[in-house]
């Protein structure tokens, strides 16, 4: 499957390539930092980071004397981090790397047009939003993610792991609801909701477009995978010559891939346009 997510890298100066006082998940609050927009490959053999962009601020693209100080050439104009994730996946497509899944979290799966790109690709994607997110359903045009769910009965909600985490395994209550049942027969789309066993009140959402056959377990283990890009961010490793250097040809330092997934990588990288299509089931090109 393939990962997007993005990561701060703290700062003292000012003169950083896009650093400036934004928020970081990594630190959980704002601070002086640079952001990497990163895409993982993860397979039951391991996981590794495969791109990954240097996120530049307005407070950057529209100052030209500030770029050219930093070595960022004319031609880099501002693009959102939404704008950055799509950019990866396309090129991934392009190299013709299999991936069955899409997954995010929920500043890039808040994207509704980043979705319908996807599902009018016919890439399957498990995508993290927010609870005022709306979605098409029989009922209504906007009705909001959050409201499918009160009146759930008990039964439909289904206590499972979603995969270990630093305390163990993570273990939630899911349950999903079926939206938009009109488009295709072989393709289905769900809102996922994942409730705290120990706050109820805590809930959280994803958004599904997957094949009809795809059950609930298989969802929740697509929505817990996104958690294994954080493996691929060791504390102690910054990004390296990230100071005067042209954004898309940062260093961000990404670690060496397992012995099975490298090999598994550059085999991919010489298969056939239908040996890779066939693995991944998924087109290979939007």
């Amino acid at each position: 499957m393939l990962i997007v997510d993005d990561t701060g890298f703290l700062k003292k100066g000012l003169r950083s390539a896009g650093v400036q006082r934004q928020y970081s998940g990594t630190a959980g609050r704002t601070e002086n930092c640079q952001i990497g927009v990163f895409l993982a490959y993860a397979t039951g053999r391991g996981r590794t980071l495969i791109d990954r962009r240097l996120y530049l601020p307005t407070s950057w693209t529209d100052d030209r004397e500030r770029c050219h100080r930093a070595g960022i050439g004319d031609e880099v104009d501002f693009e959102t981090k939404v704008a950055m994730a799509k950019a990866m996946v396309r090129k991934t497509i392009a190299d013709r790397i299999p991936f069955a899944w899409v997954t995010a979290d929920a500043a890039y799966g808040f994207s509704k047009g980043w979705r319908f790109e996807l599902e009018q690709a016919d890439v399957f994607h498990v995508m993290a939003t927010t609870r005022h997110d709306t979605v098409v359903t029989r009922w209504a045009l906007d009705h909001p993610v959050h409201d499918l769910f009160p009146s759930l009965p008990r039964q439909k909600w289904k206590r499972r792991s979603c995969g270990e985490g630093a305390h163990g395994r993570r273990i939630y209550d899911w349950a999903r609801v079926e939206v938009r049942p009109w488009h295709r027969e072989d393709r289905r789309r769900w809102v996922i909701a994942r409730r705290s066993v120990s706050r109820p009140e805590e809930i959280s959402y994803c958004i599904s477009y997957c094949p009809a056959d795809t059950t609930l377990d298989e969802l929740i283990r697509v929505a817990g995978g996104r958690w294994a890009v954080e493996e691929c961010h060791p504390p102690h490793r910054p990004p390296a010559r990230t100071r005067r250097a042209h954004p898309a040809l940062v260093d961000m330092a990404p670690p060496t891939p397992a012995p099975g997934l490298r090999q598994s990588l550059q085999t991919t990288r010489t298969q056939s346009l239908k040996t890779a299509q066939h693995s991944a089931q998924t087109p290979l090109q939007y």
